[in-house]
């Protein structure tokens, strides 16, 4: 036990100097939440009790600091958002003249949404997803579904021109990874460009969520069929942080797009 915990120590330390920890002590530090889940209902009945201190009541920097790599030229994206929440991020790509698709399992949440950014909305059921809704505004192109995230297509929304995923992978249950990079590659057009925002920390301090996702697992689940680009890196250590015991919390930005051979 005290080899594992200098090890992660060990681990840590080279994250907090910009160092490259081995695979095998990444996969150590990995080991530390891989048999943390959170099941939906657990999800909604944050929303429903207002224990939501993810969301922020603004548009997202790294987003606003990196739009121009997203949209690479391009007008009238249409944009994923899986897990959305109520993230303000969705207006601001709509006011943009983009249109927004999002998935979202608590009702609640896609209600404010669009109840706090005064848009009127109509609700539909979905044919192709039994049980799944879908919200619609009357004055963006914003589409938002209420559904469990893997039980979305391509068949229901087509694929997709850029996606952001700033809360989404660092949400999931670890253990489901492998099956939502599957999900996210398979809703990406070719000239998809997908930002994924992740966090570094020691998880032995903290068991999530949000999960500890460090590059190289970012490079397992998407290296073979995309190409990654890292845009950003920031310390990201607030009070909210230090208060679950974190001595340090990098958040990094990843461009990633479809190889072409």
């Amino acid at each position: 036990m005290l080899y594992e915990s200098s090890s992660v120590m060990f681990v840590s330390v080279m994250f907090m100097l910009g160092g490259k920890p081995s695979w095998c002590q990444t996969n150590k530090m990995l080991s530390a939440q891989t048999d943390r889940v959170m099941a939906l209902g657990e999800w909604e009945e944050r929303w429903r009790e207002d224990q939501t201190g993810w969301h922020r009541p603004h548009v997202n920097k790294m987003l606003e600091s990196n739009i121009e790599k997203v949209l690479d030229g391009r007008k009238g994206v249409k944009f994923f958002f899986p897990l959305c929440g109520k993230a303000l991020d969705m207006k601001w790509l709509a006011d943009m003249g983009h249109s927004v698709v999002g998935v979202e399992i608590a009702e609640k949440a896609i209600k404010q949404f669009f109840e706090e950014s005064n848009m009127t909305y109509s609700e539909e059921t979905v044919s192709a997803l039994p049980g799944a809704k879908v919200y619609k505004s009357s004055e963006r192109n914003i589409s938002l579904y209420q559904c469990d995230l893997y039980n979305f297509s391509s068949a229901i929304e087509g694929q997709f021109g850029g996606i952001w995923d700033r809360g989404s992978l660092v949400a999931i249950n670890p253990r489901d990874r492998q099956k939502y990079a599957a999900l996210i590659t398979s809703l990406m057009d070719k000239d998809c460009r997908y930002l994924l925002d992740t966090l570094l920390y020691n998880p032995e301090v903290y068991k999530g969520p949000p999960f500890f996702v460090p590059d190289e697992q970012v490079q397992s689940l998407f290296g073979k069929s995309c190409d990654i680009e890292l845009l950003q890196s920031l310390d990201a250590l607030t009070d909210r942080e230090k208060a679950r015991g974190m001595d340090f919390f990098t958040e990094k930005v990843h461009l990633i797009t479809l190889k072409t051979n």
